[in-house]
């Protein structure tokens, strides 16, 4: 069967002065665990990442193993600016029981494909018992990795796989053509579920399933049914809570507010969302929640 991994990624709170809310993300821990996905993406740019300090960054990691390991899979992102910070947050994420991990390019300061490769060779050689996914972000990062560096990246002992963001699916596909056939492809974009098969990806990684998982586990099936009519019904549900929910993390914690689950604020410049749209979100809930 074809594989449509619904990978979480999934926001932290934050109390409303910007402290760590450890409470407020257990309980969004445990109800990602509820929600059926294959997996989930913790601490990654849904999560606020930059924000987060390398002792946060590990506390949400040991929580995440912890609330999340017995329902799915965990893949703690460990990716920085730096080799150095990226290497002590791998250690931290083996330390507390996560076997895979993601690194994104380092970013801030442009880069070259030799300091790229230079950066993921010393991942992959630290890499230790843990499966490695690059993550590929150029809008946020300011770094691209190109199909032929991916090809000598997905080489290395230890790199498993991609998470590619905001890219279209061709570059996917791009990059399906030079990687070894087991190594595991995931778009960032939500909406793309029932199409990334057809590209070469194994499926998504989805801040918005975070919220409301029920109409991608639909989509997922009527894909996997061949059913055209349940798969326009199911896409038609999907693209309108992608819409609603937009990627934002401000309205994803409005939706979970909804939903009775304390997730607090964001810690980044977010804006909050408007009454219209707060409305909107009420109506998505009301429909998929």
């Amino acid at each position: 069967m074809t594989r449509r991994d619904i990978i979480t990624a999934v926001p932290v709170a934050f109390h409303q002065d910007g402290r760590l809310d450890m409470d407020g993300s257990r309980a969004i821990l445990r109800y990602v665990a509820a929600s059926g996905n294959e997996g989930a993406f913790v601490v990654g740019t849904t999560g606020e990442f930059p924000s987060l300090s390398l002792a946060e960054r590990g506390e949400l990691v040991a929580a995440s193993v912890e609330e999340l390991a017995p329902h799915m899979r965990v893949i703690a992102h460990v990716g920085a600016s730096s080799l150095y910070e990226t290497l002590a947050l791998m250690d931290q994420a083996r330390a507390a029981g996560a076997t895979e991990v993601a690194a994104i390019t380092p970013y801030y300061l442009p880069t070259t494909e030799s300091a790229l490769l230079d950066f993921f060779t010393a991942v992959s050689d630290a890499a230790d018992g843990l499966d490695v996914y690059v993550y590929v972000y150029r809008k946020r990062t300011g770094n691209f990795i190109e199909s032929a560096l991916m090809a000598k990246i997905a080489a290395l002992p230890n790199i498993v796989g991609a998470k590619v963001s905001e890219e279209p699916l061709a570059q996917i596909a791009a990059y399906r053509e030079v990687v070894p056939a087991n190594f595991t492809l995931y778009t960032g974009a939500d909406s793309e579920l029932g199409r990334a098969a057809d590209f070469g990806a194994q499926g998504v990684v989805s801040g918005v399933s975070s919220v409301l998982p029920k109409p991608f586990r639909a989509l997922a099936s009527a894909a996997d049914s061949g059913d055209a009519q349940a798969l326009e019904r199911a896409q038609q549900a999907v693209d309108d809570v992608v819409d609603a929910v937009a990627g934002d993390m401000a309205r994803m914690k409005a939706v979970y507010g909804l939903l009775g689950i304390p997730a607090g604020t964001t810690r980044m410049a977010i804006e909050p969302p408007s009454p219209e749209v707060l409305a909107n979100l009420a109506r998505v809930v009301e429909l998929y929640g």
